[in-house]
């Protein structure tokens, strides 16, 4: 089963995407967890994570962005701009930090200088920084413009019987995902690193109704697996965006085992679960605004600090790895903040910066990765 997962994440366009729109149906790409993907789900079309894998080049996403922004959002324009994305009939993107609500602008001004890269439907969703009460009012209007739109782009309605039918679906796939989350971090570790972020990554290019039941089937199939945590030290990743399972394989095969993360790509996609009961809109207002693990949201550092440590302590981690793409404002600021409150809570961490996509330093990375293995034996 995790077989069938890894086949939907080593490349853009997998098998299930290829019959879904080979069926007629659309796909909506989108590059961050603050969007509702039950919206897209209940109109009928499949959301689709953007990734920057595969890029050997970033000539185009350079020209665009400049030399001092972070690779993530270079490599996805890179993959437009060589048109590897024809796939998607729209996207829409967000102000997840500052490079990312670039990569609206730069991906329209590419669309004017490649022809055909700029999908037909191409929406910026903002979103508020803040929880305040006047913030959820206005992501609330945010998310019924965005339905709107969709609805007058692709000729269909987005009906909240239909949302509802998405949130319960989204919702029990989310606490499956939280009992593989308990699997991974159990005394025994019933699943590697490597293989937890390959599972979560499926669930973002495959239709959720079939991803859902492969994860019903995999949960069984953990809950009787053998331990893989005999002489091998737990840690637990936090920082940046990263979907790389070369980058999880490296530090495991370093005699470790990733048991733990607060990744965007990882865990924070499947922590909260989402209200069924009253207006659909409002409750999905709620849950995507709440999602406070995220650097962007001002104000709740401590909340962040406070999940780390917890998550750590009930994963009996022996160590955090602060890991951050390089210019990354936001996490490579808070991670320097977080290696010093941990380190006075006994809690060993090791900051780390490196690019986002292919291991190009493989050695510099395995190199510090040893000796923080060292550190904390």
């Amino acid at each position: 089963m995790i077989g069938k997962l890894k086949e939907a994440t080593s490349t853009l366009s997998n098998p299930y995407l290829k019959k879904w729109k080979n069926a007629g149906k659309a796909i909506i790409g989108y590059p961050c967890t603050f969007v509702p993907e039950e919206i897209i789900h209940a109109a009928g079309m499949l959301p689709y994570r953007l990734r920057g894998i595969g890029t050997t080049s970033l000539s185009i996403g350079d020209t665009y962005f400049g030399p001092v922004i972070c690779s993530f959002p270079k490599c996805v324009l890179q993959l437009a701009g060589q048109e590897s994305y024809r796939f998607l009939d729209g996207v829409i993107i967000t102000n997840g930090c500052d490079s990312m609500r670039r990569l609206d602008e730069c991906w329209r001004k590419a669309g004017e200088d490649i022809a055909g890269i700029l999908p037909g439907y191409f929406r910026y969703f903002g979103v508020p920084h803040k929880t305040a009460s006047y913030s959820f009012d206005w992501f609330e209007q945010e998310i019924r413009e965005l339905i709107r739109s969709i609805e007058e782009h692709f000729g269909l309605q987005i009906t909240d019987s239909a949302l509802r039918k998405s949130i319960r679906l989204y919702n029990s796939s989310r606490k499956l995902l939280q009992r593989i989350d308990e699997l991974r971090s159990c005394p025994e570790v019933r699943i590697s690193g490597q293989d937890a972020l390959a599972v979560v990554l499926a669930g973002s290019s495959m239709p959720r109704e079939r991803y859902t039941s492969i994860l019903e089937g995999l949960v069984k199939t953990l809950e009787s697996a053998p331990g893989l945590a005999e002489g091998k030290k737990r840690l637990m990743l936090v920082g940046s965006a990263s979907d790389d399972l070369d980058f999880i394989r490296l530090i495991e095969d370093s005699g470790a085992i990733v048991v733990a993360d607060t990744l965007c790509f990882g865990a924070r996609s499947y922590l909260d679960l989402t209200d069924e009961k009253g207006d659909p809109v409002s409750a999905l207002s709620r849950r995507y605004l709440s999602n406070s693990l995220c650097p962007r949201m001002f104000g709740y550092y401590r909340n962040r600090l406070s999940c780390i440590l917890d998550t750590a302590k009930k994963a009996r981690v022996d160590g955090v790895i602060l890991q951050n793409i390089r210019f990354c404002d936001l996490h490579g600021s808070e991670n320097g903040i977080f290696e010093r409150d941990l380190e006075r809570r006994g809690l060993p961490c090791m900051r780390m910066e490196r690019e986002y996509g292919p291991l190009v330093e493989t050695g510099r990375i395995r190199m510090r990765l040893d000796a923080f293995m060292e550190r904390i034996s």
